[in-house]
Formats: C-alpha cells, structure tokens, sequence
C-alpha cells in the first residue's frame, strides 16, 4: 500500500521545523517558581486603553483595572483554543490516509493548543492567588466551542486565522516593546507567541484548502454570513465580560457602581476588549489579504457593514493616524 509522506506545500514541513525549535514546557520554561508581581501591569495600554482614563483614575486605579483586563486577555485565549482545539482535531482527519505531512503539523498544533489551555488555566490560578476575591470570567469554554463548532469549517478557520494573526502582532508591537510590565506576564505571550507562529500559517493553509472546497458563490455567501455571526457571538461574549470586569474593579475598590465614572470605565473597557479580540485582527493586513482574495466586493461588503459599529474601537494614537 502506497504511504503519502509529501505535501503540496513546503509550510507544512516548515512548521514542523519551527515547532520543534520552539518547544517548550509550561513550570521548566515559563513559570519558573514564579509568581505575579501585582506592583507592576500586565497589559500594555496599546491594549488595555486605560491612558484614556488618566483623568478620572489614579495610577494605582489604572494598573489594578490593567491587571483585571490582563487577567480575561490570558482567559479569553484559554476560551478561544478550545474550539480551535477541536477543529483542528476534526481537520486532521481528513489527512489520515493522505499527506502524512500535513496530518503531524496538525497533530503538533493541537498538541501545542491543549498545552496552551493547561498554561492559561495555570495563570488564572496564579492570579487568582495575588488578586483580591470576586473576580468572574462570564463564559463558558465548552458551550462557546459548542456555538462555534456549528458553525462550517470555513467560517470556523477565518476566525480562527483571524485570532492567531492579532495574537502575534499584540506581541509583537505592544506586549515585547512595553516597558513596566510584569515580567512573568511578559514570558506567558513570549512563549505562546513562539508557538502561535505556527499555527497562523497552518490556520491559513487549511482555510485555503477549505475555501477550494466551495462550489458556488451561494455556498460562500452562507460562509460568510456565518463569519458575520461568529463576529457577532464574539462581540456578545466581550460585552458580558466587560461587564464583569467594570463590576469588579468598581467593587474592589469601593467605587460606585452606577453614575458617570462607572459608564465611563465600563464603556472604555467594552473599547478595549473590541479591539483585542476583532478589531485589531479585522484591520490586520495579512488576514485583509487572504480575505480578499476568497470572497467577492458585495461578500466582503457585508463583513465590512457588520464591522462598521465596533470600528471606533481603536487606541487613541492609531485613531489619529488613520484620520
């Protein structure tokens, strides 16, 4: 019986290559015995955006509300590599009894993403030891897989593209150049980062191959009106946990929790998580280009319609940029 140990695409061995350079181990590479050192912040304010409110909260307040949003950033990651967990699992089935190439750079993502749930769930418990009581992360993993996963696979893998493009360029251009943060919080991304490399290019390649499977400019139509309620989910999940997170910070330290301080924190953490988790990924070139080149002017009209009310969601500097 003839045995497929080739692909059509040298990336798949690439990242093979680059997952075996850059493995690492959560306590011996990253934790280290360490623990978090809640003088010092965890996001960078090119994410949290709480420079925006400089005039309202001290700097003790800022960095306690950073630490909050710190906190959902690595449980919103442990979220979101649950389902792409399981649809890689389910792609790589598809490579079985063909490209054994393509079917151990899969095995090697899932891998790589389970262990990533298991070092997210060791930094909330880390956290959880240094922060004060009452904190709550609003979603469940398993029925936001659940609502995913019924989504088509194509609609499925341009999310997923989407969130592995963003987390490499939040490393790279706020978390690995900001300075004061935690270092601990630092390495956490660094290491994820190393591996997260990988699966970007991965998510790609099966996207594309997903997309050739696509008959009809009716079926694409249906995928992306499926990405449009994937988007749609996402933004109902960071409104309830931005929810949370204000409710939290205001608790903690006393503050009232209606009026125009509350609004005003709880609108500009609504902001940030937007751009975290759709509108840094939406505006990213790489993932504009993939985009463009799979779906028709009127398709990618209606993406760019239902992105239209969370565009206001970007930091203050690159909102003045852009005008």
């Amino acid at each position: 019986m003839q045995t497929h140990t080739s692909t059509t695409d040298p990336r798949y061995a690439k990242t093979i290559e680059a997952s075996k350079k850059v493995r690492w181990e959560i306590e011996r590479d990253i934790i280290r015995g360490r623990r978090f050192d809640l003088s010092q912040k965890f996001l960078p304010d090119g994410l949290s955006m709480i420079d925006e409110l400089a005039d309202v909260l001290s700097a003790e307040q800022q960095r306690f509300l950073g630490q909050v949003q710190g906190r959902t950033y690595a449980n919103m990651f442990g979220l979101v590599e649950r389902f792409i967990c399981a649809k890689i699992l389910e792609l790589s089935r598809e490579h079985w009894l063909g490209d054994q190439t393509a079917l151990e750079a899969l095995v090697r993502f899932s891998d790589e993403e389970l262990k990533h749930q298991a070092l997210f769930r060791r930094v909330e418990g880390l956290v959880a030891d240094g922060m004060p009581e009452g904190y709550e992360f609003a979603v469940s993993p398993n029925d936001v897989a659940s609502f995913v996963l019924g989504k088509g696979t194509w609609a499925v893998l341009a999310l997923t593209c989407h969130i592995e493009l963003f987390s490499q360029a939040h490393y790279r251009q706020s978390i690995d150049p900001a300075e004061g943060l935690s270092e601990l919080f630092k390495d956490i991304f660094l290491f994820h980062w190393k591996e997260e490399s990988q699966h970007a290019i991965l998510d790609e390649l099966e996207w594309l191959r997903e997309d050739a499977k696509l008959g009809s400019d009716a079926e694409r139509d249906t995928a992306v009106g499926e990405l449009i309620e994937l988007v749609g989910g996402v933004d109902g999940i960071l409104q309830a946990q931005a929810q949370a997170d204000t409710r939290y910070f205001l608790r903690t330290l006393k503050l009232a929790e209606s009026g125009p301080l509350a609004e005003r924190v709880g609108a500009t953490v609504l902001k940030a998580y937007r751009w975290q988790y759709i509108v840094s990924g939406a505006l990213h070139p790489h993932f504009q280009k993939v985009l463009g080149t799979l779906v028709n002017e009127p398709q990618m009209g209606r993406i760019q319609a239902a992105l239209a009310p969370l565009a206001y969601a970007v930091p203050g500097e690159k909102m003045a940029k852009a005008a």
